[in-house]
């Protein structure tokens, strides 16, 4: 493997169509497509600040260096990209990647990343102004995320989230397997339109969460006071340890709760008849047939 350090380099395409290199404190100036077209690249402690650098790899593994604002729109088109201990301060950062493992990174600028992926892995990484994070993705696992930015997850498929703070309105629509795990998800409109989305030990909080979702399943979940009007023409499996502040026309299945504040059947009811709503506390559990 050729080895590059300590220089810089600045317009078009400098290293076009290079394989089997390693670029140690190297700096990219105004230019694009820097590393266009390559196979097996290393990138140790560079900096980037040309737009377009990673397009077309094959086998990039980056390690402890900076995207500048000005290297937005940095690695599409790729396969197999490895990122540790990493900066990125650019946004549009990541489409149509088969294969891509973040560790130990920071995305403070994150609007429209990780579009059309697939077969992605984060361990620790942090995310702000992330606005349609991970849009029609799929084969995500994640342990370790800070996510602030709305509209996350957008119809994405076959999803694990493990120790998560999700700060995201409008989180999880029209997404098919997912499965979320010891996790705090704050922001309206949660999960509408999900097929087989599933939280386990999750904290949520929100207004009208988990609507038009179909096979829904809450195990050991916590409804924080803000979390009213839920569960519109949902079909769910539902067991809540807190109380629900109301409920609004539930389509079917059931809902364990320790209280409900409120229990809203209107003539829009589709279902009625089909979800049951127990209170169950440390007394015996009432039950609601609605």
């Amino acid at each position: 493997m050729k080895i590059i350090s300590n220089q810089f380099f600045e317009g078009e395409r400098p290293l076009f169509a290079t394989s089997d290199i390693r670029l140690e404190n190297v700096k990219f100036y105004p230019g694009e497509s820097a590393v266009k077209e390559c196979n097996r690249v290393e990138a140790y402690r560079c900096e980037f600040m040309c737009k377009y650098p990673f397009w077309h790899n094959n086998d990039a593994s980056i390690e402890n260096c900076l995207f500048t604002v000005y290297s937005r729109a940095a690695i599409w088109y790729s396969k197999n990209v490895r990122m540790l201990n990493t900066v990125v301060e650019a946004p549009k950062m990541f489409r149509e990647i088969d294969g891509l493992y973040l560790e130990n990174v920071k995305l403070p600028n994150a609007a429209e990343c990780c579009w059309n992926c697939r077969n992605i892995e984060f361990r620790n990484v942090d995310v702000k102004c992330g606005d349609y994070l991970f849009m029609n993705s799929k084969n995500i696992r994640i342990d370790g995320f800070r996510l602030q930015g709305n509209y996350s997850f957008q119809d994405a498929k076959n999803v694990e989230i493990r120790n998560a703070r999700l700060d995201s309105k409008d989180a999880f629509w029209n997404t098919e397997n997912v499965t979320v795990y010891d996790s705090v998800i704050s922001g309206e409109y949660l999960g509408w339109h999900s097929k087989n989305l599933r939280l386990v030990n999750c904290t949520i909080s929100g207004t009208q969460a988990l609507c038009y979702a179909k096979d829904l399943v809450m195990q050991n979940c916590v409804m924080k006071p803000d979390a009213d009007l839920c569960f519109e023409y949902s079909t769910l499996q539902a067991r809540i340890n807190s109380p629900v502040h109301s409920v609004k026309n539930p389509g079917g299945g059931y809902i364990v709760a320790e209280s409900i504040g409120e229990i809203i059947i209107d003539e829009n009811c589709k279902n009625p008849g089909d979800c049951r709503i127990e209170v169950c506390d440390e007394a015996p559990c009432f039950s609601y047939e609605i």
